[in-house]
């Protein structure tokens, strides 16, 4: 049986008059002839080069720039939606990013002393892909080179101004139509400024041991909030037949120096009392410079966009990655953008995407920042509440079922009245005879 088939799931048609989330009639049912723009696009990640991809098939004439020398992913697993892995579908970069995933079908996390479940969430017929970034970068990669579309690399965006990008080196390339802000949380074309979280985690990829942990569940455990420990099944990296794990120790965001202080014997003692199923992991773990320290910041655009640019993915939104939602976001904005420069004109698209991309964006960074205090923060109260409470109300129906969908990115519509291929397709077709 091949793999299972990912579709774009909740969008609406447009709709007239002022109704919450409808279009503003000046943007609502736009009828434009198609036309070729010249885009730039900052940022040579999963956004920028998923959106490269999805512009150059609507026609445009597309520039990458990228600050490496060569281009290069930064990180270690995550687990790419069924939203998001519609995105790859379309880009043709699904099927590569499923051979080298695994899928996720479960996410259990327990309480490491009692061991009773905490969160327990479960994918409906749709499972998630656990990938490494270098994984999913690679297959994004492919598809764009496939496309022969342009890459310039070692060009280090510092600015632009009147559809021209400025590079570190004192150069300026355009002038561009649009300017896509792909560049990531350290974009220096974003105007957002994002608020600190005081928890992040440190990460780090291993081999997949011998252990009776299953390979389709994102496994955790919790002291209290100010430890989290997690082993996620992330597949295979790129030219390796090893099945690897990425695995996740949540800490201060200040306090990377002090665990590397503590050095790796009483981390892996620490380790061996909280959940012993960590240690085959955890030992393959000989130098602190195989974890690598994530800090996370919460904050959103409300306006991304701005003359002659348009910003997507972190440099428009950020948040914790508690919903595994980060990489399935961009994946949206670059679709949302692509739908909505062929539906709108050029002086409207930029605004059009905000608003499709409005409430799915807003809902889950509200969302984040009610569930990430639960799992990694110094609140004693808050860990109960989770456990006692809001652990079992989450499994009475019909939440399960929310719960679902709102790991799988498809709780509410992902680009709003934006019409997608297959409504496109769908008004295209001729309708039945009546019988």
């Amino acid at each position: 049986m091949g793999r299972a088939k990912y579709v774009m799931a909740g969008f609406y048609a447009p709709r007239a008059g002022g109704a919450s989330g409808a279009f503003p009639a000046a943007l609502s049912r736009h009828k434009v002839a198609p036309m070729r723009y010249r885009i730039a696009i900052a940022g040579a990640g999963i956004g920028g080069l998923a959106c490269a991809g999805l512009l150059h098939d609507a026609g445009h004439h597309v520039t990458l720039f990228d600050q490496f020398d060569a281009p290069r992913p930064v990180g270690s697993g995550l687990v790419i939606q069924p939203v998001g892995m519609a995105v790859l579908d379309r880009l043709g970069a699904g099927e590569a990013a499923a051979t080298f995933g695994t899928p996720i079908t479960r996410m259990l996390g327990r309480e490491c002393k009692s061991g009773r479940r905490v969160l327990d969430v479960r994918y409906g017929k749709v499972p998630g892909l656990g990938i490494h970034r270098a994984s999913l970068f690679q297959s994004l990669l492919e598809a764009v080179e496939a496309r022969g579309i342009e890459l310039r690399t070692s060009a280090i965006v510092t600015g632009q101004a009147s559809g021209r990008l400025h590079l570190s080196d004192h150069r300026t390339e355009g002038p561009f139509d649009l300017i896509v802000d792909a560049c990531g949380a350290g974009s220096a074309l974003s105007p957002l400024r994002s608020r600190a979280l005081p928890y992040g985690a440190i990460w780090g990829t291993v081999d997949w041991p011998e252990t009776d942990l299953p390979a389709d569940r994102l496994s955790q455990r919790y002291r209290r909030a100010d430890r989290m420990l997690g082993i996620l099944p992330i597949g295979q990296l790129p030219g390796s037949g090893q099945r690897k794990a990425a695995i996740f120790w949540s800490l201060p965001s200040g306090g990377h120096a002090d665990w590397i202080g503590g050095g790796l014997e009483r981390w892996t003692a620490e380790a061996a009392e909280l959940w012993p199923a960590f240690m085959p992991f955890i030992e393959q773990v000989s130098d602190p410079g195989q974890m690598t320290m994530a800090r996370y910041t919460h904050g959103t655009l409300h306006r991304p966009w701005g003359d002659g640019i348009v910003h997507i993915g972190d440099a428009a939104h950020r948040a914790s990655p508690q919903l595994g939602q980060g990489a399935n976001m961009a994946l949206l904005d670059a679709a949302a953008l692509a739908d909505a420069l062929t539906h709108f004109p050029l002086a409207d698209a930029p605004r059009a995407y905000a608003l499709g991309r409005r409430w799915h964006v807003r809902a889950y960074q509200t969302m984040s920042a009610a569930f990430t205090p639960q799992y990694q923060s110094d609140s004693r109260w808050l860990p109960v509440l989770r456990d006692r409470v809001l652990f079992p109300l989450s499994q009475v129906p019909p939440l399960p079922w929310v719960l679902s969908h709102l790991v799988s990115g498809t709780l509410l519509p992902a680009s709003g009245s934006l019409p997608t291929p297959a409504r496109r397709r769908a008004r295209s077709e001729p309708a039945a005879p009546a019988r």
